[in-house]
């Protein structure tokens, strides 16, 4: 008799002993990146810039090949060839040639410069990310943080995106408020040989 009752006893703590060693489980917190990115300040000012960067070099590209349409255009007209002194049709051809040449660089510094600012503002967005990440988990008292798309499925309540985004624009405010937000995500003039050169 004495057996059995200790033996339910054991049991009883036992089973008392699960729950209690998984509430020690980590807390754990999720955050979708994209939606931090595409919802919070710092990431919309960051799309934004990228934008009238994209729109800037666009231009630049379609300029350049108007201008080559425009004396392709003067090649074809025989009655305006006849009119140019030999000086002056040489001078055309050379600038035509040195068109061409521009064109291909501005198209190829494009594709360079805007991969180059698009890692730039993912980097800076991460550290935003993270710097809110942490300060979420300190007030949730969480243990990890974990991007989304590392996760396979993970829990709806797990999901701390709007807080994170929060936290974000909260700081966002805060480096605005003393004036260290720069007005480009990247900075043109002092970058590498990705640089893009604008012609005179």
């Amino acid at each position: 008799m004495r057996k059995n009752l200790l033996l339910s006893a054991a049991l009883g703590l036992g089973l008392f002993a699960i729950p209690a060693s998984a509430s020690e489980a980590p807390a754990i917190g999720v955050v979708n990146f994209a939606t931090c990115v595409t919802e919070s300040r710092a990431g919309k000012k960051e799309q934004a810039n990228m934008e009238n960067m994209r729109k800037q070099m666009s231009s630049l590209v379609e300029d350049t090949e108007k201008e080559l349409r425009e004396i392709a255009t003067r090649f074809e007209d025989p009655e305006y060839l006849d009119s140019l002194s030999p000086k002056a049709e040489e001078d055309l051809k050379v600038k035509y040639q040195t068109l061409q040449e521009d064109l291909g660089r501005y198209q190829n510094q494009f594709y360079q410069v805007l991969n180059h600012a698009n890692y730039q503002m993912v980097q800076k967005i991460n550290n935003n990310i993270a710097q809110a990440a942490q300060e979420v988990a300190n007030q949730r008292h969480l243990d990890y943080v974990i991007n989304k798309e590392a996760c396979f499925f993970a829990r709806a309540d797990f999901d701390v995106t709007e807080s994170v985004i929060s936290e974000m624009d909260k700081n966002f405010e805060i480096a605005a408020a003393e004036k260290r937000l720069s007005e480009n995500g990247v900075d043109l003039n002092n970058s590498d040989d990705t640089t893009l050169e604008v012609a005179e």
